[in-house]
């Protein structure tokens, strides 16, 4: 069992804590755990080296930085593939494709900052701004902090800690506490990419307090942070003034089926959009609301596919769904499904608990409106269907919770799509595609309860940079 050290220079003693791989409760790792003269001397290297404007990294640095590391992942793509997929429980086919994501989306943070530009503004149309020119410039906002969270241990610090790097800001990182392993290697790429240390510090913490002072420190520029809307909101609550923030938690993901909808298109992304990872994933489908035409088959197709799903050890080729990350999660999932049963769900497939660790892929038809399966992001493998004659109904009700996310409508009529567009709340509405579909590089965004700010690699290096403007004034100027 390898044990991980803390990448500082601080004298004095660690914590540790162990990593145990979800599937089968084995430990994997330990790990040393900041303590708070680590905070501190991490706030004081970061704000340090950004007060240092002459020692900034140029962008022509950063790009050189980012393409060896990218290299360097490639060359230990096997590797992080394995890794991620026995900390974070995300079976192999799937970690496979979040690694060649987090490659990507290295060079899609290279390919943005080479084409970073601030803007011209308009001078000389008034008496006012006669004699003058005006231009933007970007420059990184200041120290980042992220806090990540475990269900892609790999490409969310991608998204937060490769964008901070790409932004040219020093960046501190918490991971999380589940998944630790694939950030602190990260991390070590890229120093050994050439990124010097300190702009990179990646700082495991097991103490909720010690996490807290870390993030609501007053010399912390830029807060990112992804995890469940009760921390992430009050983390927001507690930040010093000035200090900017994104906020990236769940929803409960709708999904409109209209009459006409093509079932060969339907059922396989409802399959691969709810049980994608055990359903661990922000925008899973969980509510689908069928036209009562269709229901019925799209249940005993849905079910029937569900129920082949392989489910078991991740690190396997061929499982498809994984383990939920803690034993608790699956006694919760199981508590929420059979609680809405009771109410008077119909179970059309799952259900049960394979094991500790694992929970069957669970389809319910028709579980009531306030059922927490129906309320509340269930983040675990379970869809639920409801049948609906008034597709406008349908609308209402998913647009009844206080989240917004991604939502999907499946129909072969134009002004129904465009219809669902405009009348659900989300910030992103897929047509004839799942809700869990993203791309790295498209705007990412929860709403209302859902979250703040936008991810997606080019957005949030965006967020993470200002725009400085100079005014030049002289009488040679027209």
């Amino acid at each position: 069992m390898q044990h991980y050290e803390l990448q500082t220079n601080v004298s004095g003693e660690t914590g540790t804590m162990t990593v145990y791989a979800p599937f089968d409760g084995a430990p994997i790792a330990t790990v040393a755990t900041a303590t708070a003269q680590h905070i501190e001397h991490g706030l004081a290297t970061a704000l340090d080296l950004y007060r240092n404007k002459s020692g900034w990294l140029t962008v022509h640095q950063r790009v050189t930085i980012l393409e060896r590391a990218t290299q360097l992942m490639a060359d230990e793509h096997e590797f992080l593939v394995t890794q991620s997929a026995q900390e974070g429980g995300k079976p192999w086919m799937d970690s496979k494709v979040e690694v060649d994501r987090a490659i990507d989306g290295l060079k899609l943070a290279i390919e943005t900052i080479r084409h970073d530009h601030g803007e011209v503004i308009p001078m000389g149309g008034d008496a006012y701004s006669a004699n003058r020119v005006a231009f933007t410039q970007k420059e990184p906002i200041g120290v980042v902090v992220a806090v990540s969270a475990f269900n892609h241990p790999l490409n969310l610090i991608v998204h937060q800690v490769g964008a901070a790097v790409a932004a040219g800001c020093p960046v501190i990182v918490k991971p999380a506490h589940d998944t630790p392993l694939s950030c602190i290697h990260f991390a070590r790429i890229l120093h050994r990419a050439g990124l010097p240390p300190e702009w990179c510090q990646c700082l495991p913490i097991e103490d909720v307090e010690l996490a807290g002072r870390l993030v609501t420190d007053e010399r912390v520029a830029f807060f990112t942070f992804i995890g469940s809307a009760q921390v992430g909101w009050m983390l927001r609550s507690k930040l010093a003034p000035g200090t900017r923030c994104a906020l990236e938690h769940g929803g409960v993901a709708p999904v409109l089926a209209y009459a006409d909808a093509s079932l060969d298109k339907l059922i396989p992304a409802l399959l691969k959009g709810g049980y994608y990872h055990a359903g661990q994933v922000c925008v899973s489908v969980q509510r689908v609301f069928a036209h009562s035409s269709i229901v019925g088959e799209i249940g005993t197709q849905l079910a029937a596919l569900a129920r082949q799903l392989k489910v078991g050890d991740p690190t396997l080729r061929d499982t498809e769904v994984g383990p939920l990350i803690r034993p608790e999660e699956v006694q919760r999932v199981d508590q929420w499904v059979r609680e809405a049963v009771a109410a008077g769900a119909e179970c059309l497939c799952g259900g049960e608990a394979i094991s500790e660790s694992c929970y069957q892929p669970t389809l319910l038809l028709n579980p009531p409106v306030d059922a927490q399966v129906s309320t509340t992001e269930i983040f675990g493998p379970v869809v639920c269907l409801y049948a609906y004659d008034d597709m406008q109904q349908a609308i209402q009700i998913a647009n009844a919770l206080p989240f917004s996310f991604q939502a999907a409508v499946f129909t072969q009529d134009m002004d129904s799509a465009m219809h669902a567009y405009r009348h659900l709340n989300a910030s992103a509405v897929m047509v004839n595609e799942h809700t869990a579909f993203r791309i790295d590089g498209m705007p990412f965004a929860g709403l209302n309860q859902s979250g703040h700010g936008v991810g997606g690699i080019p957005h949030s290096i965006h967020e993470m940079q200002i725009e400085k403007m100079m005014v030049i004034k002289s009488s040679s100027l027209a």
